[in-house]
């Protein structure tokens, strides 16, 4: 065994720069949870109404997402990936994008006095979520371990599973819809979704990852400009604009996984043609 993964002091460095951005996101993890707890429970001593507080935790979640991004892209480019902050990243996205939304949606929807339909299963249907998100995390860090072989999940750049920070973008950004233009039907539709953005982050789904886009990356002129365009409508219409942004990735991976074993099976009947 390498003894750089079996001395302490190497196994445990920390970086500066990266560890910071995800001590970052574990504090807006942290604040979102006090948010949902504080809109539940203490809205009216605050002085501001639950709404308010929960698109805080919506926000507070979605600013974990940027760090998350910051933290990989900052270990990366410097050449700074350890154990320590893989391990270090994965407790905080536990926090982030699996405790402070579950906790959310359990508060504004699966609770009893808010749903009735829900008042026996609200809390299997947050607690399903969470375990889903740990159990994504945890196969990440296991099948990229130096020392495990896994080319099945590392010989692809794209990741395996709907990735944990999307999940709970997905998740909070309905909830940010929700409130700002009070649907309350979407109220309905969102356990189960819930439940599918579970099963797709423990699915074998492939997920563009975007990790080989950087200073170098180069585009056509027009790829730019549209770019910067729905950038600028996103910017226009927020809270519609990053759900639409969630929507369009999580079932953009659903829509290559069909149109791939479509193909698949295809390829499968051309080549073994049934004799009549």
């Amino acid at each position: 065994m390498d003894p750089k993964y079996t001395d302490p002091d190497q196994a445990s460095k920390i970086y500066f720069l990266p560890n910071s951005m995800t001590a970052f996101n574990l504090f807006c993890g942290y604040l979102a949870v006090i948010r949902c707890i504080q809109a539940r429970f203490t809205a009216v001593e605050l002085g501001k109404s639950p709404g308010e507080l929960y698109t805080q935790a919506v926000w507070l979640i979605l600013a974990a997402v940027v760090f998350d991004i910051l933290d990989g892209r900052l270990a990366r480019l410097g050449g700074r990936e350890s154990l320590f902050g893989k391990e270090f990243d994965s407790i905080a996205d536990v926090v982030s994008f699996g405790m402070a939304p579950a906790l959310m949606v359990f508060f504004l929807i699966l609770s009893p006095e808010h749903e009735p339909y829900f008042r026996k299963i609200g809390w299997l249907i947050g607690f399903v979520y969470l375990l889903c998100v740990s159990v994504r995390l945890s196969r990440y860090n296991v099948v990229t371990h130096p020392l495990m072989d896994a080319s099945e999940f590392t010989a692809s750049k794209d990741f395996i599973g709907l990735p944990a920070p999307a999940a709970a973008g997905m998740i909070s950004s309905l909830v940010l819809m929700m409130n700002k233009f009070d649907v309350a039907g979407l109220a309905k539709f969102l356990p189960a979704l819930m439940i599918l953005i579970a099963l797709l982050m423990i699915s074998s789904i492939h997920y563009p990852s975007f990790k080989h886009i950087d200073w170098t990356t180069r585009l056509r002129l027009r790829t730019f400009i549209l770019i910067i365009v729905v950038v600028s409508i996103i910017v226009m219409v927020r809270e519609v604009g990053i759900a639409l942004i969630f929507l369009g990735y999580l079932f953009y991976g659903i829509f290559m996984d069909l149109k791939i074993r479509w193909k698949e099976r295809k390829n499968k009947e051309s080549n073994n043609p049934v004799n009549s």
